[in-house]
């Protein structure tokens, strides 16, 4: 029995119905370069043959009684990887659209928390011979460095490579505590730690002083960091309900780079610089354009730099988009000044925040208001903390393959948060840029043109490089 660390129990206790905190990863496989043909068989027996290199595929979630401490996990003895892997068709005419609508049901759909925080759809039937697996994994178990890792388990170097070898040890499956035990041993953990919740009060109280003393610390022509409850209101910027939209794409990564080159920037203010330009086409289309930048948080990966413990490594910062701004490059080039002033003041604050912010609260507490605050509908009706997610996450260079077929592209989807209807994600692949778009249905309209407005923005600063590197 092992129990969650704070981080990572957090995202189950900010589980609303209307906000899942799950990860869903979309593998396109080519299933041409599959010995002997397509089989769905050899797609489930190769994650059937690789389970022991997943280790959270086969541990169950308990909840300690009463919430007396964070829930535990197992190793399920009714661990079946039939009640996980399933298998469905792409309506006609087998498009992106229809794809994407068959995503958008699965990732609004929260997980079966009796059974291992997973599943895998086998979606066959598309017009142009591929087929995706819509691979959902719960926020508690990987974030997004892990959850590259886990992937990472599913892909091969050659079509024909061979079967992993076998685990050393056979897997040994846990016996099922009672409530009593439950109760017993999260107690006894819960008084060997007693001050858990006072010294997350005191970082957090100590990470509010430095925060304080960095924004205030500055000289005058030092740009102030963005902050969250700054963000200007846009229809998609309210209270969430369980319909979720899903548009992705891809993006030649060679035009990153040589934008990078050209401007001197970050191939992330890259990213960021194409979503602020789609994000001003699409807000221009549905009349909201603000006269003020949008807010994104960016997660940001601390594997190694701080203190915490379990499985989510993570930490975030908030990115002002200037959308106000037509011209691109001036976009990318107010972009490249924010973010440094934002990475500031991240490095100011520490790798361990969000860890203090888990330990402030009781659990009971935390998840009680994360539901009435979603009930109520609380977000459209004070301003916004932030607009939007935007994350970006390293992939594989190279060409690989899952069960035999190539590895066309993987289209990553983060969870939606309460008041911000939209989330971008974007994955380095192969020599491409894969992302996904994912929005409230009823908030976030028409995301394919917001997909489409990602891709001409990427081709639009490639351009501008260009230009200047023409002379």
């Amino acid at each position: 029995m092992n129990r969650l660390a704070p981080i990572d129990a957090a995202f189950l206790y900010m589980e609303t119905p209307s906000s899942p905190m799950h990860v869903t990863g979309v593998i396109i496989l080519d299933p041409s370069t599959m010995h002997g043909g397509y089989s769905f068989d050899a797609i489930r027996d190769m994650l059937s043959t690789r389970i022991h290199l997943l280790p959270p595929y086969r541990r169950r979630l308990l909840t300690v009684p009463f919430h007396v401490n964070d829930p535990v996990f197992i190793e399920d003895p009714d661990f079946d990887i039939d009640n996980h892997v399933r298998r469905m068709a792409v309506p006609p005419p087998g498009g992106r659209e229809e794809l994407g609508e068959i995503i958008g049901d699965i990732a609004g759909r929260a997980l079966d928390r009796g059974k291992p925080l997973w599943e895998t759809t086998v979606v066959e039937g598309s017009a142009d011979g591929t087929v995706a697996l819509i691979c959902k994994v719960h926020h508690a178990c990987i974030d997004g460095v892990t959850g590259a890792d886990l992937m990472s388990q599913l892909f091969d170097l050659e079509p024909d490579a061979p079967a992993p070898p076998p685990p050393e040890e056979e897997w040994v499956p846990d016996r099922v505590p009672s409530d009593l035990e439950l109760l017993a041993e999260g107690g006894r953990d819960r008084l060997l730690d007693p001050l858990r919740g006072l010294r997350g009060i005191g970082r957090l109280g100590a990470t509010v002083v430095r925060t304080a003393s960095s924004a205030l610390g500055r000289d005058g022509d030092e740009r102030a960091p963005a902050l969250p409850f700054t963000a200007p209101k846009t229809k998609f910027t309210g209270a969430l309900t369980q319909h979720r939209s899903v548009a992705f794409g891809q993006a030649d990564f060679e035009d990153l780079h040589v934008v990078k080159k050209v401007f001197d920037v970050k191939i992330n203010d890259v990213v960021l610089a194409a979503c602020t330009l789609a994000l001003r086409r699409y807000l221009e289309e549905h009349d909201d354009l603000p006269d003020k930048p949008l807010i994104s948080m960016e997660p940001v990966s601390v594997h190694g730099e701080g203190t915490q413990e379990g499985t989510n490594q993570v930490s975030s910062m908030a990115v002002r988009l200037p959308v106000q701004l037509d011209d691109p490059v001036d976009q990318l080039l107010e972009i490249r000044e924010d973010t440094k002033a934002s990475k500031e003041m991240h490095n100011a604050i520490g790798a361990d925040v969000l860890r203090d912010l888990t330990q402030f609260a009781p659990p009971v507490l935390f998840n009680r208001a994360m539901r009435l605050y979603s009930s109520m509908g609380l977000a459209s009706h004070h301003r916004p903390v932030q607009n939007l997610v935007i994350s970006n996450v390293p992939g594989p260079p190279i060409p690989l393959y899952c069960a035999g077929a190539r590895v066309v592209a993987v289209y990553p989807f983060g969870p939606l948060i309460e008041g911000a209807g939209i989330n971008i994600t974007v994955l380095s692949n192969m020599g491409n840029m894969d992302f996904g778009v994912i929005g409230c249905t009823e908030t976030a309209p028409d995301l394919w043109d917001l997909a489409d407005h990602f891709g001409r923005a990427v081709k639009e600063l490639r351009a501008a490089a260009d230009a200047v590197a023409a002379g």
